[in-house]
């Protein structure tokens, strides 16, 4: 059981004890049910307390020219698939000390990642391939970021409209109004990125790829989804939207 507790809290280190506890529920441990009272015990005497948040660096640069659009969705209650798509950046070191950026695009109903895309400039091509991506997947029916350059230039915001994607931005000096964006780029760094040594742009690439497609998307769970991975999660909704659906003869 220390050793299975030992894996989930490797593979996982931001995990409190609730969510310990859950994952060790699922396959491949569900043959050893446990407590969360217990766990968290184990943890403690094993000295696997969750780790701590690392500070990071201002990748928003809001001083531009282009439009700015409201928010609307503050006040929004997000309750189906692609409803709202949320997307941020985040600065990653290499070992060398070269800087790439990462930009993600995610859907907030089911905590899947769209779209996402490492490059080695902040310019707004790096939006535009992690949204690109993402819209292989669907369309948003509204669009969410801060007011950066790259979300606010004319290339990004005439690629949502030519889509039919209603905009909208965080006020600037208000990052918690892109609560959702910024919570998954701090997974990613917590989870992979601060546990990692890339040794180059490639490495890079490879190793956070499959963080964010095959852990992220495929194994990690939330409590906001019931305990499910946002893979599982999409596939129980869209279950239950063709249940829904009338069947034609």
């Amino acid at each position: 059981m220390r050793q299975a507790i030992a894996e989930v809290a490797r593979q996982f280190p931001t995990y409190r004890t609730r969510r310990v506890s859950q994952q060790r529920n699922r396959p491949p441990y569900e043959f050893a049910k446990v407590g969360r009272k217990r766990v968290g015990r184990l943890r403690r005497e094993m000295g696997l307390q969750g780790k701590p948040k690392r500070r990071t660096v201002q990748t928003t640069n809001s001083r531009q020219p282009f439009s700015r659009f409201d928010n609307l969705v503050t006040e929004l209650v997000i309750k189906r698939i692609n409803q709202v798509w949320v997307a941020d950046i985040t600065y990653i070191k290499l070992r060398d000390g070269e800087m790439v950026y990462l930009a993600v695009v995610l859907d907030v109903y089911t905590r899947i990642i769209r779209g996402w895309a490492l490059l080695r400039s902040l310019a707004s091509e790096l939006s535009l391939a992690a949204l690109e991506k993402a819209f292989a997947e669907g369309r948003p029916e509204i669009h969410h970021s801060d007011q950066g350059v790259q979300y606010a230039c004319e290339a990004y915001v005439e690629r949502l409209k030519e889509a039919g994607v209603q905009i909208s931005m965080a006020e600037v000096g208000h990052a918690e109004q892109n609560g959702y964006a910024e919570r998954v780029l701090r997974t990613i760094k917590e989870e992979e990125v601060y546990l990692s040594e890339y040794e180059d742009y490639e490495s890079a690439l490879s190793q956070i790829g499959c963080f964010i497609d095959e852990v992220y998307r495929k194994k990690r769970i939330h409590s906001s989804l019931g305990y499910l991975t946002p893979a599982e999660f999409e596939a129980q909704c869209l279950k239950k939207i063709a249940a829904s659906k009338p069947k034609t003869r």
